[in-house]
């Protein structure tokens, strides 16, 4: 197991896990914190955060799942400390429409998904990262409880209040 050879101190096996792991937590801070340049910051310093502290890591636990917890933490500290405008160039890019569509179709797909990503940065960082860990990452309830160390009762009602803000955010777009 990867995990354990670099909890020893192989730093080849750590290595391998940073690899294996950086995209998806990088799209989980990006969700997050809605800047990539902070996204960058937040997941390198998890790494880093991570290879200190791998001697406490328990090897029952899924090495991702830790990791999620890492970044996720990270992220909320920096929403704390440094709460700040969403820049308009950090809102992300929509995916590319169909050929077949039209140019009034497309803008007014463009026009909601921009709606949505300000929406989502207007949550509470703690419903917003329940929020996309489930949404967006897939998580169950019981691996988002351990990544924001909460209970599962606690995630089901944060996620219910985002859930309904986005609904309400979006409801002209319906």
């Amino acid at each position: 197991m990867l995990a354990v050879r670099a909890s020893e101190g192989d730093e080849d096996a750590f290595a391998v896990l940073v690899r294996r792991h950086s995209s998806r937590l990088l799209a989980l801070a990006q969700h997050i914190l809605g800047n990539p340049a902070d996204a960058e910051d937040a997941v390198q310093e998890a790494f880093l955060s991570a290879w200190r502290r791998l001697p406490e890591y328990r090897h029952g636990a899924l090495f991702g799942t830790w990791m999620y917890r890492i970044v996720t933490n990270r992220c909320l500290n920096i929403l704390r400390h440094r709460p700040r405008p969403l820049p308009l160039d950090s809102v992300p890019e929509p995916a590319a429409s169909d050929a077949g569509s039209s140019p009034p179709r497309a803008a007014e797909t463009d026009a909601a998904a921009g709606a949505l990503a300000q929406a989502l940065m207007e949550l509470r960082p703690e419903l917003r990262a329940c929020w996309v860990l489930r949404e967006l990452h897939g998580l169950h309830y019981e691996e988002i409880a351990l990544v924001v160390g909460s209970s599962e009762q606690t995630v089901r009602g944060r996620l219910s209040r985002a859930r309904g803000t986005l609904m309400e955010a979006m409801r002209p777009w319906r």
